[in-house]
């Protein structure tokens, strides 16, 4: 691996002037109302610490600094593609979306340059994935959007700006509200961390999300199966299966996803299981029902698993086949049908 560079940014330096997208392996975006409220209660404690009505505004200048942790990221092949720090972003995004509807004038031109900006007559919104920029047209403009079909990602961020609109603290409205702009965008800083290619960047997103964060196994091993895609039309084609059919599993069941994976990994590939004793190792068997993404990882040989090519057969070949199968056996056995008794 190459050496890693972290610097320190505020949200602003972030945000404004930058497109990001974000990553084929990455999650969906899937904080809840927990995760907003704790945020807003976080930054709005912290600068309320140092605000008094009284202050002039460029007394702002003086507040104290918050940090909101890290983010990663890679420049490879000319994007700005976020590897891991996408969650933060995306909500802080909302709640710059949220305070550009309050505020006014050049306060209210400066948040907008964070949240869009426009070249050649288009504009984009400045975190670039194109399956959300519908809702983010809608919320941004005041419009009525519709999620009840939108991808899992999308109908997060629409819940999370309704939540934003009960949850934005009375004592920040108003008056306050451009002072808490100008220590938001200048006063909060990320560390962020750049990895040089796409390899190294997903290494550091496994072993962060590896080791006690909240990645879930299917999610670390759709990142470390499309990793190995080389070409991008088939890798993104196997993205969007894999996540239109993990929603459809999950609409089955919560955990019916990884109940999938092991089943289906254990009954075509395990070839052995631990016997009973004292000092026995988990084998295949075993170790798919624990840490399959792991497993997987480490025994490609054993998969089949060697070229590009195969990869892009195992996703969107075996993978959609096999958890069709699932899915149908599941629905006959919540469901009387006299042809499959």
């Amino acid at each position: 691996m190459k050496k890693i560079e972290g610097r320190p940014k505020t949200l602003l330096q972030l945000l404004t002037g930058v497109k990001y997208t974000i990553h084929y392996y990455q999650r969906e975006y899937r904080w809840g109302k927990k995760q907003i409220e704790e945020l807003i209660e976080d930054l709005s404690g912290e600068f309320l610490e140092h605000y008094d009505p009284d202050h002039e505004r460029r007394e702002v200048e003086r507040y104290g600094h918050y940090f909101l942790g890290s983010i990663i990221i890679t420049h490879e092949g000319g994007e700005n593609a976020i590897i891991d720090g996408q969650q933060r972003l995306t909500s802080l995004t909302l709640l710059l979306m949220y305070m550009a509807h309050q505020l006014t004038g050049d306060d209210q031109a400066e948040v907008q340059k964070m949240i869009y900006s426009t070249a050649f007559g288009k504009k984009s919104f400045n975190i670039d994935v194109p399956e959300r920029a519908a809702c983010l047209e809608a919320l941004y403009n005041g419009r009525d959007f519709d999620p009840t079909d939108a991808p899992e990602s999308v109908q997060n961020m629409y819940a999370r700006y309704r939540d934003i609109e009960d949850l934005f603290p009375e004592g920040l409205r108003g008056a306050a509200l451009p002072s808490f702009k100008d220590w938001l965008i200048h006063k909060v800083e990320l560390i962020e961390i750049t990895a040089a290619t796409e390899q190294d960047a997903h290494k550091i997103f496994v072993s962060m999300n590896d080791r006690g964060l909240s990645l879930t196994p299917t999610e670390m091993l759709k990142g470390f199966l499309l990793s190995e895609i080389a070409d991008n039309e088939p890798r993104k084609r196997a993205n969007d299966l894999w996540k239109q059919r993990i929603l459809e599993l999950k609409a089955l069941g919560k955990e019916e996803d990884a109940d999938f994976l092991k089943t289906w990994l254990r009954a075509r590939y395990a070839a052995d299981i631990r016997e009973g004793g004292k000092d026995t190792v988990n084998l295949d068997w075993d170790l798919i029902g624990t840490t399959f993404h792991k497993w997987v990882s480490e025994n490609t040989s054993k998969i089949g698993l060697a070229r590009s090519a195969d990869y892009e057969h195992f996703v969107l070949q075996l993978f959609m086949r096999y958890s069709k199968v699932y899915i149908d056996l599941l629905k006959r056995s919540a469901t009387w049908d006299a042809r499959f008794p």
